[in-house]
């Protein structure tokens, strides 16, 4: 019997299976599915019609589940580009209420903050902007009875971060004291389970201060963060205590602290792929000038690959000649890229690096001149006479260079100590010698009268030849 023949005459019923349910929620989950994905390809050709058909997507579960969650989620997002405010909280408020019990809490943690990453990103006026503070409050009053400490966190540390671009300092400051209060130990230290978010806190601090210009609270902050060693912390936020480390030595005039504080911000920055890489490479530039550093910046291989890149372009030929001592050129650079040196740092410091190089063009050209007019100098550098004055004043001051400035005349007049002294001791010398030769010289003709005596007296008496000569030798010292 062929398997075909034993198949037909097998009691059909022996081979039937009972499915229950089965087919049909799995119809059910295919149903939804399909819905979800077909809102999704509506959204940026209708963006109406997907808010309903995202909707529709929790009324079809028969109880709260992912696909429901999703829908939401994705319903929120594009509410929010639609400025529909009110819609949006309403639907956020559902949202939320998934996070107890339908999906895990893994889950609803990165949703929830790859949500509330995407509301911050796509705010683009003050109304949207403030919207944001009222996600962050809702997401605390909800995850605040869930116990859920990692997420109350980083949404906390998102509020704090609003409040930081804001201005908001007062509230800042309190609300960073109650987050270092949730990082710490019982001994009221710093938590090394929760490193990195204490990290993250002294990051905002240290911003908060530096931009109150509070260096001596800066400098304490600063240090307690370099002696976390708990955690491995993002780049993004070493970078940024490092540039605030940079910008707090650069107050205190401390050039060579700040150099190392700069490249490691931006060693920071560029691991973590933030374009911030590229003005933190800027202040590295601005110290190694001020430091008047021989060694090039670009010549590490972190920074290599940046030295063509045009963001920098100008900085970089900035650095060029002023290492060659190249005033002119280096005045033309900074005329002719006024929106590089846009930036309230640099243009706080570039003063300083102009100062040096204009210092020391100033030296090179009075060197040779013992008397020059202020008008002289200033067109020679091509700055106004207040600003050769000024110069001429901090090199005499700082015992650079050592002249009398005439105002009411417009003249300087060099005090070349060391030159005078040695002159003096020419003078003296000379005049040694002149003594010297006047005394040889009249010692000579004595000589030559006593001989010229001695030759007659042996004319006449043939006898005082010798005893003449030998007496006239004897006036000269042996040896």
């Amino acid at each position: 019997m062929s398997d075909d023949d034993f198949m037909q005459e097998s009691d059909p019923e022996q081979y039937d299976f009972e499915y229950e349910d089965d087919e049909e929620e799995a119809t059910g989950d295919v149903d939804i599915e399909n819905k979800y994905y077909n809102a999704k390809q509506l959204k940026s050709t209708d963006p109406e019609l997907a808010i309903e058909e995202f909707l529709e997507v929790p009324s079809l579960e028969p109880e709260k589940g992912d696909w429901g969650f999703k829908a939401l989620k994705q319903a929120i997002k594009v509410e929010f580009s639609l400025k529909r405010y009110d819609q949006v909280f309403e639907h956020y408020k559902e949202l939320l209420t998934y996070v107890k019990s339908a999906v895990t809490r893994n889950y609803s943690e990165k949703s929830i903050n790859n949500l509330l990453d995407y509301v911050e990103k796509v705010a683009d006026d003050e109304t949207a902007r403030h919207q944001i503070e009222l996600f962050y409050s809702q997401t605390l009053d909800s995850f605040y009875t869930t116990n859920n400490e990692r997420l109350w966190l980083k949404t906390n540390l998102k509020l704090a971060r609003l409040w930081l671009s804001r201005g908001m300092f007062d509230e800042l400051a309190k609300k960073l004291r109650d987050l270092h209060r949730a990082c710490e130990d019982e001994e009221g230290n710093d938590d090394p389970a929760k490193g990195n978010y204490s990290l993250e806190i002294y990051a905002l601090e240290i911003q908060m201060y530096s931009a109150l210009k509070n260096n001596k609270r800066l400098k304490t902050l600063y240090m307690l963060a370099l002696r976390v060693r708990s955690a491995i912390p993002h780049p993004k936020v070493m970078g940024i205590i490092r540039e605030c480390g940079g910008k707090m030595h650069m107050s205190e005039e401390n050039w060579k602290e700040a150099q190392m504080d700069f490249f490691e911000a931006f060693r920071n920055y560029d691991e973590a792929g933030s374009l911030q890489r590229i003005q933190v490479l800027k202040y590295l530039v601005l110290t190694t000038m001020l430091i008047e550093s021989d060694i090039n910046p670009f010549d590490s291989p972190e920074t290599k690959p940046y030295k063509n890149d045009p963001r920098i372009a100008a900085m970089t030929e900035l650095v060029d000649v002023y290492q060659r001592d190249d005033l002119h050129r280096y005045e033309a650079i900074l005329q002719s890229n006024r929106d590089v040196f846009a930036d309230p740092f640099i243009a706080e410091n570039i003063d300083e690096v102009t100062r040096n190089i204009r210092s020391r063009a100033m030296l090179r050209l009075v060197k040779p001149y013992r008397s020059f007019r202020l008008q002289f100098a200033a067109d020679r550098l091509g700055i106004t006479v207040n600003e050769a004055r000024d110069i001429l004043c901090v090199l005499i001051i700082g015992g650079r260079y050592r002249a009398k400035i005439d105002e009411h005349l417009g003249t300087v007049e060099a005090e070349w100590s060391r030159d005078l002294a040695r002159w003096d001791s020419m003078r003296r010398w000379c005049g040694a010698l002149d003594s010297l030769a006047s005394r040889t010289l009249q010692e000579g003709d004595v000589l030559m009268r006593n001989t010229s005596g001695s030759s007659m007296s042996t004319g006449a008496s043939g006898s005082g030849g010798p005893s003449g000569l030998r007496m006239g030798v004897g006036h000269f010292p042996d040896g």
